[in-house]
């Protein structure tokens, strides 16, 4: 399925939409006004796209212009959701990105060899939440070690020096949501052990997200 406009993209065209209509009946911001109600101000501010496009506006103009609703407002169609398969890898670590937009925060699945154990502790900005998946998780968060087990969840302040990997037989497999500018998660650790186990998925020896 391709990629189709989005709703955003469908807003933006309803000014240039109106103003064609409009100017297809030779029909003037004055008599429109004067049929709708709504002040000539108004009116070019919305076919500028500099005023919002609701509908107790764009019913009445409608009406005035003579034209139904749907030829002004295109509904957007739906777009493919899958995520393209990707991933990444540094040192036997794979980080497998989970969204697909460009803004934030940004998801990630994150699968960490047994064996990789040796901390090395970073810090950059942002905030991290992670979720363990299987396995258990060592992390080292400022002054704090500790162990995380499938189920565990927490949040932190990726400006706190921190680093995690996998302990025991297996490997670990773990979730995290990354924020580059301090985004928080609404649902936080309810333990200080979970508040430290805030070592985000990302910030990974060597390894942080792009």
């Amino acid at each position: 399925m391709e990629d189709q406009p989005t709703v955003g993209a469908v807003i933006e065209q309803i000014g240039p939409r109106l103003r064609r209509a409009r100017e297809q009946r030779n029909v003037s911001l004055a008599a429109v006004a004067r049929a709708t109600g709504v002040s000539t101000s108004t009116l070019s501010r919305l076919e500028s796209g500099q005023r919002k496009p609701g509908l107790e506006l764009l019913l009445p103009i409608t009406a005035a212009l003579g034209i139904g609703l749907d030829e002004i407002v295109a509904a957007p169609r739906v777009v493919d959701p899958r995520v393209p398969r990707g991933s990444t890898g540094d040192g036997g670590r794979l980080l497998i990105p989970l969204s697909r937009h460009p803004g934030e925060p940004r998801a990630y699945k994150m699968i960490i060899p047994a064996g990789d154990e040796d901390p090395f502790p970073r810090a950059h900005d942002g905030h991290e939440w992670l979720y363990v998946l299987r396995g258990r998780l060592r992390v080292r968060l400022g002054d704090h070690d500790f162990v995380m087990g499938a189920g565990e969840a927490a949040e932190f302040d990726c400006r706190i020096p921190h680093w995690f990997g996998a302990t025991g037989r297996g490997g670990v497999e773990i979730l995290s949501l990354f924020g580059a500018h301090g985004e928080r998660i609404h649902v936080r650790a309810s333990s200080p052990r979970d508040v430290s186990a805030a070592d985000r998925s990302g910030t990974r020896r060597g390894f942080a997200p792009p």
